[in-house]
């Protein structure tokens, strides 16, 4: 009987030969300089806006950790300096409304997180809480004496099973673990505790935390009203929250007698809020929702008793990712996603609105998914994470119309070698010729006149995008000698409504079709070998990427990375069996069997001879391992050349841990080399 595979990282260095990253030059990038990568996140300006605070992210070989500490550096990039330093994480940082303070979340001591107090002024910290479970969402109140912020806070669960009682000194199995909540389990959480997530107040000075809701609901992103008089914040409370998790509403907590008021109430989520700094208003993100697979999150505003809530974003045709008011109150710094570019853009609030500047991004070290942070101060000068093909996040400010990066933070690394070239590529889709974007990545040292093996590498989603950002697994695939070609097929998300719905019950199909065009427009550069020709995809990449295997022979070998393989059992064992199968699917499984298997890649395993190797995290609990095990049995019991890969304690964000995604990266390139005809 064949095993799945688990091999360590050094045999794959063996496997990969000739043709390894191991083996590259030393001025190309290398597996191991994974853990030297470093990116900046979280950029927090001061009020007056002379200094930013922001966290530098950071990676330890020895313990395989992902650490950050807090810096602080003038906005005009004078005396960049560490607050905080150590092996340990240090982040969401806050500036107090004065200037002069931040708390901070850190497990600095105990490698318990607590929520901390800084004075800039002399560097002094204060421990403000010490409990099992971290604080989160922290705000300030507007007088800088008190903070708000929610924790979780266990729970009980009362079993029906009532076991009897043991003889005494018997050695029994755990007792039995009754389940009654439809959502038991999350991805990189497990099985979950008992508990909700509640609100807490706070003194600076210390204390005790007041809890200050009882509910069985999670409550988020709690804020301070300017009278201090109440906090708002965001929850599901409706009844049937299980069955309808996105329909979340805006509510009001008087701090007198602890009532709630709901200021929202339609069906849809609303979420991210914000009080203007006149103290009078309240912004929000939502939609009305109609169960689309994608609905753009726009940006709204209404009085803080819930009175004349309006759009604002009506005219911007992309997702607000984030925003911040602006001082006067009369308009917004919003981030938005359009067209693989991180864009900020000035918003007032009749709608209309000025891009400021683009090339946020950076904080996605894996795959080039566009991913960015802001803060604005009360001057209007912004700063941001500074993404490219080149570079993960640095960070940079903007005012008045131009831009200063402040820091290379991986120039020590980066300067001395040669990265691979990103350029961006349209085509026409030839199912009905809509332009699709990509772009294509040529080795280091690469020669035009040569030809190159290529991997097609398909983002997930599928609601999301690339972009041109600055991807350690594209740029390790080029140093092996491979062309990349990445792509937003029609579902990505930065173009608009209607281009994300056209895959609205119909995922996979016409994307695939997206993709073999860019396949196409790649080999017409001239430089593509379309007899080498290789597939690999992550979560809904690997649903496409099984997909293509089933509709073409094209490639030569495949890498089927954390799949849905059958549609029928992803719904019904994936974490959220609430959202899935509403939003993406017309009906349930029971009732429309024939929808779910005609979308299934399991549907057309029959077609497939393409050698593939299955990747997945065995605490997948988004895309469970039962998917790819179901895919490994038939493509084994079809005699396809096959092979599993598990990569154990991970879940479905494989590169959570550095060693991880090196094992990801082995992985991937020693099945391809496999399959791949040596160079002459």
């Amino acid at each position: 009987m064949s095993k799945s595979i688990q091999w360590p990282c050094w045999v794959f260095f063996l496997i990969l030969g000739n043709h390894s990253v191991a083996s590259a030059d030393d001025h190309h990038l290398q597996l191991l300089d994974v853990f030297n990568l470093e990116y900046i996140a979280d950029p927090q300006i001061s009020p007056d806006g002379k200094q930013v605070l922001y966290s530098r992210h950071f990676k330890d070989i020895m313990t395989d950790k992902n650490h950050s500490n807090l810096w602080l550096v003038d906005a005009d990039g004078k005396n960049n300096r560490p607050l905080t330093t150590g092996n340990h994480s240090d982040y969401a940082a806050q500036w107090s409304n004065d200037g002069t303070k931040i708390v901070y979340l850190s497990n600095q001591h105990d490698n318990k997180v607590k929520l901390y107090l800084m004075w800039l002024d002399t560097r002094q910290t204060l421990a403000l809480t010490n409990t099992v479970n971290p604080p989160a969402n922290v705000s300030w109140s507007k007088d800088d004496q008190q903070l708000v912020f929610t924790q979780f806070v266990p729970g009980s669960q009362n079993s029906l099973i009532k076991m009897p009682a043991k003889p005494e000194g018997a050695i029994w199995n755990k007792p039995p673990v009754y389940i009654n909540d439809m959502n038991y389990r999350a991805d990189g959480r497990g099985f979950l505790q008992p508990g909700h997530r509640q609100i807490f107040t706070l003194p600076v000075s210390g204390g005790t935390p007041r809890q200050l809701t009882h509910s069985d609901h999670d409550h988020q992103s709690p804020v301070w009203s300017a009278d201090q008089k109440s906090i708002y914040f965001v929850a599901n409370l409706h009844e049937n929250h299980e069955f309808e998790p996105l329909n979340s509403e805006v509510y009001a907590l008087q701090l007198d007698d602890l009532s709630i008021k709901p200021l929202t109430n339609r069906f849809g989520p609303d979420a991210a809020i914000s009080l203007s700094p006149n103290g009078r208003q309240l912004a929000y993100l939502g939609f009305d929702d109609t169960y689309q697979g994608h609905t753009v999150r726009k940006l709204y505003v209404m009085n803080t008793d819930g009175t004349d809530s309006r759009l604002v974003s009506g005219q911007l045709d992309r997702s607000i990712q984030s925003y911040q008011w602006a001082n006067d109150s009369k308009g917004f710094y919003v981030q938005y996603t359009d067209q693989g570019d991180g864009k900020l853009a000035r918003m007032k609030l009749s709608g209309s609105y000025q891009v400021l500047t683009g090339a946020l991004g950076g904080l996605s070290l894996g795959r080039p998914y566009n991913a960015a942070a802001f803060s604005v101060a009360d001057d209007g000068r912004v700063a941001y994470t500074l993404g490219g093909p080149d570079h993960p996040a640095d960070l940079a400010v903007w005012k008045s119309g131009k831009t200063t990066q402040l820091t290379s933070v991986n120039a020590d690394l980066l300067n001395h070698k040669q990265t691979a070239q990103v350029q961006e590529l349209w085509w026409q889709s030839d199912i009905d010729q809509r332009n699709i974007q990509g772009w294509l990545v040529t080795p280091p040292d690469f020669d035009a006149n040569k030809k190159y093996p290529m991997i097609l590498e398909i983002h997930g989603g599928p609601f999301a995008s690339y972009g041109s950002v600055f991807s350690a697994e594209v740029q390790l695939f080029a140093a092996a000698g491979y062309v990349v070609l990445y792509a937003n097929p029609r579902g990505s998300t930065g173009y608009g409504q209607e281009f994300a719905n056209l895959i609205h019950h119909d995922y996979p199909n016409h994307d695939y079709h997206d993709l073999m065009s860019g396949v196409n427009a790649a080999i017409a550069r001239g430089f593509v070998d379309e007899d080498q020709l290789f597939v690999t995809g992550g979560s809904g990449g690997g649903v496409l990427t099984a997909w293509i295997i089933g509709h073409t022979d094209r490639f030569k070998a495949a890498v089927v990375a954390k799949p849905v393989i059958n549609w029928i059992s992803f719904v019904l064992y994936a974490d959220n069996p609430g959202f899935f199968y509403k939003y993406w699917f017309p009906e349930k499984p029971w009732e429309a069997p024939e929808h779910y298997l005609k979308r299934s890649p399991l549907s057309y395993v029959g077609n497939v001879t393409t050698p593939t190797m299955l990747l997945t995290g065995e605490e997948d609990h988004r895309t469970p391992m039962a998917e790819t095990e179901q895919y490994y049995a038939a493509l084994k019991l079809q005699q396809v050349p096959s092979a599993m890969v598990r990569i154990p304690g991970a879940s479905h964000g494989i590169a959570a841990r550095p060693s991880n995604l090196v094992a990801k990266v082995v992985s991937i390139l020693a099945w391809f080399e496999k399959y791949r005809t040596p160079a002459m």
